[in-house]
């Protein structure tokens, strides 16, 4: 041990050799480095403490700030539901809708049919009928004379 501690005391003597020439200027920039700090840290100390309070402030502003996003986030998430919603609510209507039109063009087309089937029967009823000739009128007359009235 003793020799670790010659070796020790050994390099300190040496690196003070060393450093002789250049003792005086690094004493007289670490000394103004030192009262330069110490007045720095004076000033510091002594200034008002602000922190505490924009901190609080901070802390307000993003308990808002999350508060603000989430209830954000609410009022998407909801809309996008009730807008679905709406959404679906609409294409069952415009279904019906076309549903009821569909239904009333097929109503139409069938009294359209209907309508032309009795014009057809009552063009063919009219071409069925005919007038009864003159030289058989007499014979027609027997015959509505025969009906029971």
């Amino acid at each position: 041990m003793n020799l670790e501690l010659k070796n020790q005391v050994g390099k300190q003597s040496d690196m003070e050799a060393a450093t002789e020439p250049l003792d005086a200027q690094l004493q007289e920039a670490l000394r103004d480095f030192r009262l330069t700090m110490h007045a720095w840290s004076d000033a510091e100390l002594s200034r008002p403490r602000t922190v505490a309070a924009r901190q609080s402030g901070m802390m307000r502003s993003r308990a808002w700030r999350l508060a603000l996003g989430w209830s954000l986030s609410a009022v998407l998430v909801a809309a996008g539901v009730t807008g679905g919603g709406f959404y679906q609510h609409r294409r069952e209507q415009v279904k019906i809708a076309q549903a009821r039109q569909a239904e009333q063009q097929r109503l139409a087309a069938a009294q359209r049919a209907q309508q032309e089937e009795e014009d057809l029967l009552a063009k063919v009823d009219s071409e069925v009928s005919r007038q009864v000739p003159t030289s058989m009128e007499p014979l027609a007359r027997l015959m509505d004379e025969d009906e029971p009235r």
